[in-house]
């Protein structure tokens, strides 16, 4: 399966707030996960970000609006913020 897809059969449970570049949690800037069985979507709604998997720290992602991230469950990552933005993560069971 690729990393760009949820699989099959999941739920949206929540969707956090959206967030810009001012209010952008501290602890989505650093290593985290989703929690085991939860999968995440981050959209992005204006501007953009880099997106970071802590076990490929080289390979930066920029999304843009109208793009997402798909996050697999228990995996480490993190975002990068260095301009305007607009997102929100959608958490699926």
């Amino acid at each position: 399966m690729s990393e760009a897809q949820l699989p099959d059969g999941l739920l949206l449970q929540r969707t956090t707030p959206t967030f810009d570049e001012i209010s952008t949690p501290k602890g989505l800037r650093a290593a985290h996960t989703v929690a085991d069985g939860v999968w995440g979507r981050l959209v992005v709604e204006d501007g953009a970000l880099g997106f970071v998997f802590e076990d490929r720290p080289d390979e930066v992602r920029t999304i843009g609006a109208g793009e997402y991230q798909v996050i697999p469950p228990t995996r480490l990552h993190h975002v990068v913020i260095d301009g305007p933005v607009r997102f929100a993560v959608e958490f699926h069971r």
